[in-house]
């Protein structure tokens, strides 16, 4: 029985679903800039793109978290993260908390005064269902039990998009952008220009070239993985060269999760490996 080959979506069938392409979509500031104005039903002058792909990292500890799109506007901080995997309410809601907490630390770290904190927005979209699967929108923030009508003010808050809801509670652009994420067909201008814009670039032959490098680091580290003897004699239960199925997604998600720079505990508790066979994987990075 011949081993069945990984291999990651070819460049021609990428949509904004796919982490790599909404990265692309997202560094188009009046793209950006537009999908959060209607996210929260607001208006911004301007946005800010604070780095890239923003890493940010526990300076005592040297570990961090790569964030997708690391906007600020005025004078409050967006980040938008694609979930390209469920992991589950529980596991989601403990990831905007971290999220959180690193835009933090970061801030307070640069010389910021806790009491100068900027406002925050940390927005999943979910193309699956989430919580009681009713909803395409669910936003949090932190109330007081005994009376909810009061709000503790501290700035912070997570929004979740699901594009598997199924009450009216979005806006007519909302929900065309959620369809588009699903992969429906949708005439709303907005999701038209995203649209265009992403036709713009798998025809940029620089751009193309760029994912296949990062394809073929994926495939090659992969490919490696499988091998014997990856992890050597002190990596307990190492990296199986023979091994498929649950094997290859826990090599899949390390490698991933290394090439977002996410930090170690994180990696070894969604991938499953142990440290010593993640730091195996990360030397092919």
């Amino acid at each position: 029985m011949s081993e069945k080959r990984f291999s990651i979506k070819p460049w021609e069938e990428l949509t904004i679903a796919d982490d790599y392409m909404f990265k692309l979509v997202m560094h188009h500031p009046n793209i950006c800039k537009r999908l959060i104005e209607k996210i929260l039903n607001i208006k911004i002058k301007h946005i800010d793109y604070l780095d890239d792909e923003k890493s940010l990292k526990f300076r005592y500890a040297g570990k961090g978290i790569r964030l997708d799109v690391y906007v600020e506007g005025d004078n409050t901080i967006y980040d938008i993260e694609m979930q390209v995997r469920d992991y589950g309410d529980k596991e989601l809601a403990y990831r905007t908390r971290y999220y959180q907490s690193m835009i933090d630390v970061e801030a307070l770290a640069a010389g910021t005064d806790y009491k100068e904190l900027k406002k925050s927005y940390i927005i999943f979209l979910c193309p699956f269902e989430l919580f009681d699967g009713l909803r395409h929108m669910y936003t949090f923030r932190n109330i007081c039990l005994e009376d909810r009508s009061m709000e503790l003010n501290d700035g912070t808050t997570k929004l979740f998009l699901c594009s598997e809801g199924k009450l009216d509670d979005v806006s007519a652009d909302i929900k065309a952008f959620l369809d588009y994420i699903k992969g429906f067909p949708t005439a709303d201008e907005f999701v038209t220009e995203i649209d265009s814009f992403i036709k713009e670039i798998k025809i940029k032959e620089e751009e193309r070239v760029s994912y296949m490098t990062y394809a073929m680091k994926i495939q090659e580290a992969h490919d490696d993985g499988r091998a014997e003897g990856r992890a050597e004699g002190r990596a307990e239960g190492r990296v199986e060269g023979r091994a498929e199925g649950r094997d290859s997604e826990r090599i899949r998600t390390a490698m991933d999760m290394l090439r977002d720079h996410k930090p170690m505990e994180e990696i070894i508790k969604y991938s499953h490996l142990t440290e010593a066979q993640i730091q195996e994987l990360a030397k092919e990075l």
